[in-house]
């Protein structure tokens, strides 16, 4: 059939299991008209996206602190825990991961920001920031992003540690569900590594 239109309901082999190739080399499979269902192991799932849901979190210099990120925007297998601000990997989900967290201090001109990824309660990966502005309004943002390989039952926790010579102790916050997020975490696993 040149130039026809196949309608059909179901497509299988002939055996009932293997390959279905759709096309051939040089050639594209056009599926805008309609919707695509990918199977597990096709989506970047389990992924959450969480964030500081207060004006501000205040915490105390000098001490690790975990980021009371409670907001949540989406949890696509419920593996983040907004009671306890920790996203645990579950059952059938290990594999390479993607984390991001980012932060935005209230407003302070001379500080040294560190935040951690911490793995099963210990601190992971860090990154760190020194700002010395001397005086004025400054919101210094760190971020952090990291790939690494997970097991079921791994639980990962944002925190964060700081010095602060010049202005406020802490980080912005999204009052509002509907404010612009300034500190907040995420993580998604990656499809095929």
């Amino acid at each position: 059939m040149a130039d026809g239109i196949l309608k059909v309901g179901t497509i299988t082999t002939s055996s009932g299991s293997g390959t279905i190739t759709l096309g051939q080399s040089g050639e594209t499979v056009d599926m805008a008209n309609g919707s695509i269902t990918l199977n597990s192991n096709m989506k970047s799932t389990p992924a959450f996206s969480a964030y500081i849901n207060a004006a501000s979190f205040q915490f105390a210099e000098n001490s690790w602190t975990k980021l009371q990120m409670y907001g949540e925007d989406f949890d696509t297998d419920s593996a983040y825990d907004t009671s306890n601000a920790k996203f645990t990997i579950p059952t059938g989900a290990a594999g390479k991961y993607n984390f991001n967290i980012q932060v935005r201090s209230i407003n302070n001109h001379t500080i040294r920001i560190i935040i951690a990824l911490y793995k099963n309660g210990s601190a992971y990966v860090q990154e760190e920031i020194r700002v010395a502005d001397g005086s004025g309004t400054s919101f210094p943002s760190l971020n952090l992003s990291s790939s690494l390989d997970c097991a079921v039952g791994d639980y990962f926790e944002a925190y964060a540690y700081h010095t602060n010579t010049g202005g406020d102790n802490g980080f912005q916050g999204s009052a509002a569900s509907t404010d612009a997020r300034k500190t907040y975490w995420s993580a998604n696993k990656i499809i095929g590594a």
